[in-house]
């Protein structure tokens, strides 16, 4: 599946941004599960965290993720997790404090975007935190989604204020008119999500996804 940009004669891959309600709500899980159906599907996929904060040595998040990439395919053993994230800050804090507001260099996140393109179908990108965590004085995480032009997932949590807060991060991305699915990332200590938020979501929404039962039926939505 690819998306052709004529005027600049590039094939570049089909991109999938990967955000949240809040930070600490599946992301990197999501990703890695999309990592994999999209590699049962015959896809060759790679994904790419533009920024992670809370580096002490190397990237967590990244180095899951580049994990993953080299088991489900082994033509990606010579990536190195810089290549899947650029940017990197030891503070654990939004990128716009981590970086001591500085501007973000977009320029250098696109040549690492670009060059993962290069050598597949599917780039799922990582975001970082929730849609309006500030990366520098003039962006949000929402401004990176709407930069990179890609299909979104949105993922949400189980827990009591959920409604509130899907409510919010959709309203967030249909303000910037950008094209998005969204699933419920449900953990076991969320057991009483049926009894306090399901029925809301079930009377105002056709469909429901849930990350772990409906990962393939969202990875073909996303790649529609």
């Amino acid at each position: 599946m690819r998306e052709i940009i004529a005027h600049i004669g590039v094939t570049l891959a089909k991109r999938i941004f990967i955000t949240a309600t809040n930070t600490d709500i599946g992301k990197t899980h999501a990703t890695k599960l999309l990592l994999k159906a999209y590699s049962q599907m015959g896809y060759n996929v790679l994904a790419f965290k533009p920024i992670e904060t809370g580096v002490e040595s190397l990237p967590k998040d990244g180095l899951e993720l580049l994990s993953t990439i080299k088991r489900l395919n082994p033509k990606y053993n010579h990536l190195h997790v810089k290549d899947i994230v650029p940017l990197q800050y030891s503070l654990p804090a939004a990128p716009y404090i981590a970086n001591s507001a500085n501007d973000i260099d977009k320029t250098a996140l696109d040549n690492s975007l670009k060059n993962l393109e290069r050598d597949c179908d599917i780039v799922i990108i990582e975001g970082a935190g929730g849609l309006y965590v500030p990366i520098d004085k003039d962006n949000m995480m929402i401004d990176l989604i709407s930069h990179f032009k890609a299909k979104t997932l949105l993922i949400t949590h189980c827990k009591l204020g959920c409604i509130n807060d899907t409510l919010l991060s959709i309203k967030a991305l249909e303000s910037k008119n950008i094209d998005f699915n969204w699933a419920f990332n449900c953990r076991d200590k969320d057991s009483d999500f049926k009894a306090v938020s399901q029925s809301y979501f079930d009377d105002n929404f056709e469909k429901l996804y849930f990350l772990d039962n409906d990962i393939f039926d969202l990875a073909k939505r996303l790649i529609d």
